[in-house]
């Protein structure tokens, strides 16, 4: 098992964290919508796009430290369907940030076996983009570490949508038309097939809403909202939300045993929660 103290400095606060996080109860899959860009620009009186460019050290500290826990996935909320509607520049510099960071962090990528996968409407974006994403993904496609998915032009509602298109083309295809789909299938459709569901999800701003972020998948998932943003958010943030996660009592519609045997003591039969 992995010895968590070890990705910290001895005596700082981070491995003091890091002590308190028990190693076989980490979160398989941790789903992050990043927010807070602009007003983090906006209080230093810069310009937002300056707010995206600092974040960017983010994303870059918390995939490394999610490879080092051994965490399987992680699913970075980009660019939403709604972006679009921003200022052309603020658009423009995000993609090109986007390329850069490729670009400058496939090294780091490779190094740490993480393998990179970008979800979303991908043929939404411009070609120049598309061709930097389909490359970062040729690249680690044989690294078995992390897969960090990186979400783009992506709506929950959209893959959605976009999934039940999918499966009609499929079974119009295959002259299935009286197939019955349950939500395996269903689920092995999405962007994210083959990988498992969030456990853990971050928000970070302190807004309280999922903003349209992988609405299927987020089904079970513990949410753990931080006032920090984004481009102020490191590993011991990051630590903070794994033992609030660690903390709580997940029954998944059921109760807790305990409580289970009390029913069954007094003879009575427990409802769902």
């Amino acid at each position: 098992m992995i010895d968590l103290t070890k990705l910290a400095e001895p005596g700082s606060a981070e491995e003091e964290l890091l002590r308190r996080i028990d190693p076989g109860k980490l979160p398989r899959h941790i789903a992050v919508i990043m927010d807070g860009n602009g007003r983090w620009a906006k209080s230093r009186n810069l310009l937002r796009v300056e707010g995206h460019r600092a974040g960017i050290a983010s994303v870059r500290e918390i995939v490394e430290t999610c490879a080092r826990l051994e965490i399987q996935v992680v699913t970075l909320y980009a660019f939403s369907v709604e972006n679009w509607k921003r200022p052309r520049y603020e658009v423009a510099t995000l993609m090109m940030l986007l390329k850069e960071y490729i670009r400058r962090e496939i090294g780091t990528l490779q190094e740490n076996n993480i393998r990179f996968v970008p979800i979303g409407r991908l043929e939404g974006l411009d070609a120049s983009v598309q061709r930097e994403l389909a490359w970062a993904q040729e690249q680690t496609a044989q690294n078995t570490g992390l897969l960090f998915q990186i979400a783009l032009n992506y709506g929950g509602r959209a893959e959605i949508v976009d999934t039940v298109n999918r499966i009609n083309v499929l079974l119009r295809e295959k002259g299935l038309d009286d197939f019955r789909v349950d939500e395996e299938f269903f689920s092995s459709h999405l962007y994210t097939a083959n990988t498992p569901d969030p456990d853990l999800l971050i928000r970070t701003s302190g807004e309280l809403r999922i903003s349209n972020f992988l609405l299927w998948q987020i089904a079970y998932a513990e949410i753990h909202v931080t006032k920090t943003l984004w481009p102020d958010f490191r590993r011991r943030h990051l630590y903070e939300a794994i033992l609030d996660f660690q903390g709580r009592e997940r029954r998944y519609g059921g109760i807790d045993e305990n409580d289970a045997e009390m029913f069954v003591e007094a003879g009575e039969m427990p409802l769902e929660e």
